[in-house]
């Protein structure tokens, strides 16, 4: 296995691999070093959950400061402390942080990524796939099963298969930036607009704020340095204060564009994260729903490459994550535009309308679910059971360990059922576990995902189940 591109998505795909046993090369065209980048800055509770089922959740929510509401246009609250999750709040950590702690655990997994390395040809066969690789010393080939491009959205991966990349840009001149502040918000996360003008302002642990900001009427080339009086400006006209903004440890500029790949699938060659879907900062979705699809991706690459599964397991991961990222692109748009809207009076009657929608129970924990990724599920066949297809969440287990999370850990398929239906399980290798609560028997899939359920089946359904599934 070949991955191109060692950010988040690329160093997560290759850390499940790696756990599998299969052989995967990791390259990064960048120079050693992790990036000291830091355009993502909130992990939300779908991936904390894939976090925990690779025994990595912990260590990032020490990096990072847990947020339960979110403020958005003047009044309006989002409320995510009661979602049905473990991590029912909004991780705000920097993304080298979370960088960190997918290299740590390649690092455990005798995982290196081979940095100077740039992807400048690319020819598949019906048996695997050839890449041609520059670096230092020149040119080589490397031979690969399968190669995946998760190389950001200027992606040599798409580019080398020609899969159009359509969209268009939607904010020039982003600001981010690191900074103090004397007097930071009452609430901990706090955002704004009047239109051409938006601010978001959210904590790290170690004191500093992420701020993020424009000025649509004086958007500056991304090669010019963010200046502070700037900075200052939107955050008074947006927010009411600048909160005594200290001088930045980090500032940069970027534009952001709506876009998606037209394919996430040619042939052996796969796109996740950045190479296949690009969008607004707005929601704090993009590393997130790239994470997501490295999870799908990982668990079917490896049940074909061990023969467990035919090759047609395959196109589940474009069908199934496709959808994901439209919807991502299409909700993070609907959100930027509701925050460039200029006339005052509009503005006024949106941030009403908020604040009266969210004031409901039922429409906050829908916005709930939408930001943290819990609202996902995957189409499931016909006459399958309800729960199929669906996230299993973190059920509590007898015995050791005790929760589904847990028994999801080193990868593979849990089976949850009463003992009696765990024999064809074991038979074919497959983890079994037994919920506290009964509920009915759940095939759960390596990403947390309902691969087949049933409410009274028998060994020989279960079997069935398994065989079927590629466990």
């Amino acid at each position: 296995m070949v991955v191109v591109g060692a950010g988040p998505t690329g160093m997560l795909l290759a850390g499940d691999l790696a756990e599998a046993g299969i052989p995967v090369t990791l390259l990064e065209r960048r120079r050693p070093g992790l990036s000291n980048l830091s355009r993502a800055l909130v992990v939300h509770a779908t991936t904390l959950e894939a976090f925990d089922a690779r025994d990595i959740a912990a260590p990032l929510i020490e990096r990072g400061a847990p947020v339960q509401s979110l403020r958005l246009f003047d009044t309006a609250v989002v409320d995510v402390s009661e979602l049905p999750t473990p991590y029912p709040y909004l991780l705000v950590v920097p993304q080298y942080e979370t960088e960190a702690v997918l290299h740590e655990r390649l690092e455990r997994l005798g995982v290196e990524i081979r940095y100077e390395s740039e992807v400048v040809g690319l020819r598949q066969d019906a048996d695997g796939v050839t890449v041609t690789i520059r670096d230092g010393s020149g040119s080589r080939e490397e031979r690969a099963a399968y190669v995946v491009g998760t190389d950001g959205s200027r992606s040599s991966v798409r580019s080398l298969l020609g899969v159009e990349f359509p969209g268009h840009t939607v904010v020039a001149s982003v600001m981010l930036v690191d900074a103090k502040l004397s007097q930071p918000p009452e609430t901990r996360i706090a955002t704004n607009t009047d239109g051409d003008k938006f601010a978001f302002v959210a904590p790290f642990k170690d004191g500093y704020h992420r701020i993020i900001c424009w000025d649509q009427k004086h958007a500056k080339a991304e090669t010019e340095p963010v200046e502070l009086g700037e900075v200052r400006e939107i955050l008074r006209e947006t927010l009411g204060t600048d909160f005594g903004m200290g001088e930045p440890r980090w500032s940069s500029r970027f534009h952001s564009d709506e876009r998606q790949a037209e394919h996430y699938r040619v042939g052996r060659v796969f796109l996740a994260g950045d190479a296949a879907h690009t969008h607004s900062p707005a929601g704090g979705q993009g590393m997130n729903t790239g994470l997501l699809d490295a999870a799908n991706l990982a668990w079917k690459l490896v049940a074909v490459l061990r023969g467990r599964a035919d090759e047609a397991l395959l196109d589940s991961y474009e069908a199934e994550r496709y959808p994901v990222g439209s919807a991502v692109v299409k909700g993070s748009g609907r959100l930027l535009r509701a925050a460039q809207i200029k006339a005052t009076p509009a503005r006024k009657a949106r941030n009403l309308a908020m604040h009266f929608a969210l004031a409901r129970p039922a429409v906050n924990r829908r916005l709930g679910f939408a930001l943290s990724g819990l609202w996902i599920s995957y189409a499931a066949p016909h006459g399958a059971h309800p729960l199929t297809g669906h996230r299993a969440g973190d059920v509590p287990l007898a015995g050791t360990p005790s929760r589904l999370l847990e028994a999801l850990r080193g990868g593979g398929f849990v089976l949850v059922a009463p003992a009696y239906l765990h024999e064809p399980a074991a038979k074919a290798g497959v983890k079994t576990a037994t919920a506290t609560d009964g509920g009915p028997v759940r095939l759960v899939r390596p990403d947390g995902y309902i691969a087949w359920a049933a409410d009274a089946p028998s060994a020989e359904d279960v079997a069935r189940a398994i065989d079927a599934a590629g466990a």
